[in-house]
């Protein structure tokens, strides 16, 4: 077993998981800096969301290693993987996930009362993220009265509110507008700077990975050298690619 960087925050060797026996990845190596927003691109079946969820210590890859600070995830218990992920990681799935029966406000401060923080305390908080990404007057709101695009909203800033040390994003804007795409990309990426987050974003939106320091590119789960997106992000066409050594 190797050590990994003392710079990545993030750091996973040679994974390889598969779906119902069709390989999801093959061997795919990543590390994440400290502070960095590193985008993982390609097209849909690509692999990023599978990635994605084998670094956060979602699923155990079949082989490899998967590393956060130092602390081997892979070999984690189930229950400490859950207490990782509930303390240290924040994820946002391109479809929210919101509770039905509590308001706009009560589902962007449920992480934070759950850590048993003050209803006032965290109610002033998630306005202020609701704020931020545009949605206050969303606040007093349940989930059924909401647009797609307000609840996805709702989803960013709960997965903000806790600052978390590393924030997973699995394609974040997919079902926003375009109009709205630039706005609440800006706030994240700002939000992720300003407070010292790391942030994983999976996308095959060209524009989107635009805003990050880096990007690994995936193809049929194996790293390459390059991806070409397509320039339409709803388009989904083939991808040209060169494997990496």
């Amino acid at each position: 077993m190797v050590a990994p960087p003392d710079n990545d925050v993030i750091w996973a060797r040679s994974l390889h998981f598969s779906h119902n026996g069709s390989p999801a990845l093959a061997g795919v190596s990543v590390g994440v800096r400290e502070r960095e927003i590193l985008a993982v691109v390609g097209p849909r079946g690509s692999g990023k969301t599978t990635l994605l969820r084998c670094l956060s210590g979602q699923v155990l890859p079949e082989q490899g290693e998967v590393w956060f600070n130092g602390a081997p995830v892979h070999t984690m218990s189930p229950v400490v993987r859950e207490q990782l992920r509930r303390e240290r990681f924040g994820w946002i799935d391109p479809v929210p996930h919101l509770v039905p029966e509590l308001k706009a406000w009560e589902n962007a401060a449920l992480p934070l009362m759950l850590r048993g923080i003050s209803r006032r305390i965290s109610r002033a908080a998630a306005l202020e993220w609701l704020e931020r990404l545009d949605i206050e007057e969303c606040a007093p709101k349940r989930p059924h009265a909401l647009l797609q695009a307000e609840r996805q909203r709702i989803a960013i800033a709960r997965a903000l509110i806790t600052t978390p040390t590393v924030l997973f994003a699995d394609e974040p804007t997919a079902p926003l507008h375009r109009a709205d795409r630039a706005q609440v990309l800006h706030t994240l990426t700002a939000a992720a700077r300003s407070h010292g987050i790391t942030v994983v974003l999976a996308t095959h939106d060209p524009g989107i990975a635009a805003a990050a320091d880096r990007t690994v590119s995936l193809l049929d789960g194996r790293r390459v050298n390059t991806v070409d997106l397509p320039t339409d992000a709803d388009a989904e066409g083939s991808a040209a690619c060169s494997l990496s050594a």
